[in-house]
């Protein structure tokens, strides 16, 4: 039985061939991160989740068996990544979801994988970031949420193997800048926060949330809108985050240079104290 991995409860690692994961992408998943047994954040991630599936008309799995089975795989893992796959199961062949009470239920999976080796000089220093030639289509029905459908994701990675570079940056088909490959991104000018709409698509990161929260709890002026390269190449400031990675300042740029200003340590603090407090948070609360 495997100890790193669960498929509907049962430590396997098989899901059935029929499964419209596997033929359509026709699912969700979440990554956590995961310190002293705990995963971070999991309120907020279920909630995505939860959200997401609603979009789809995805049955939701209890999110006390998904807590349950996260614990189970997480307790003995000082640092790790947590990962939640939710399909909507098997089904015959063919787009149209099967009626709900003639196809199984969702298939959920949960899994656990070792802590990534990012250097420290990521988060300290910051990162070398590219522009990707891969470009995002856009789809409103589907944008915001973390669906399973990730091959523009893949072939941006794809573009480069220098390890110089930490991560890409991708546009969409009318060049507006939206997101890294596996990141939200935000970029300082003279004193305001700023960072891409993603209402037609992306995905909206549970670390953004946290990062734009933190913002207005500071007093720091948020905008949310379309931005250009041109807007990095006029920005003060640019950083990245992600659920795992938490907050990187980028300090390169094609031939652009920053440093990691004043705006982006200050959220960085910020964000820590808003995750130590969610943190305990979760400690008091055993279910999900």
């Amino acid at each position: 039985m495997r100890r790193d991995v669960l498929v509907n409860g049962s430590g396997v690692d098989q899901v059935a061939v029929a499964d419209r994961g596997l033929h359509y992408g026709d699912g969700l998943f979440e990554t956590l991160a995961v310190l002293d047994g705990q995963p971070r954040l999991w309120q907020r991630h279920v909630t995505r989740l939860r959200e997401g599936c609603a979009r789809l008309g995805i049955a939701m799995p209890d999110p006390s068996i998904l807590y349950d089975e996260a614990r189970a795989l997480c307790r003995e893992h000082a640092r790790a990544v947590l990962k939640i796959i939710v399909t909507r199961g098997a089904g015959g062949r063919g787009y149209r979801p099967p009626i709900r009470a003639q196809h199984s239920a969702p298939t959920r999976i949960v899994a656990v994988y070792p802590w990534p080796d990012y250097p420290a000089a990521y988060a300290e220093e910051g990162i070398a970031l590219r522009v990707c030639r891969t470009r995002l289509g856009c789809n409103p029905a589907l944008a915001g949420m973390k669906h399973l459908n990730r091959l523009e994701q893949v072939l941006a990675r794809a573009e480069w193997d220098d390890p110089a570079i930490a991560e890409g940056l991708m546009l969409d088909q009318r060049e507006r800048v939206i997101a890294g490959t596996m990141s939200n991104l935000f970029l300082v000018r003279e004193g305001r926060l700023l960072t891409p709409r993603l209402d037609e698509c992306g995905v909206a990161g549970i670390m953004r949330g946290l990062i734009l929260e933190s913002a207005v709890q500071q007093g720091i002026a948020v905008e949310i809108g379309d931005l250009s390269l041109e807007c990095l190449r006029l920005a003060d400031e640019i950083f990245v985050s992600n659920s795992v990675a938490g907050l990187w300042p980028v300090r390169r740029l094609a031939q652009m240079t920053y440093a990691v200003g004043p705006l982006t340590s200050a959220l960085r603090t910020g964000l820590m104290a808003v995750q130590r407090q969610e943190m305990a948070d979760s400690a008091d609360s055993s279910n999900g």
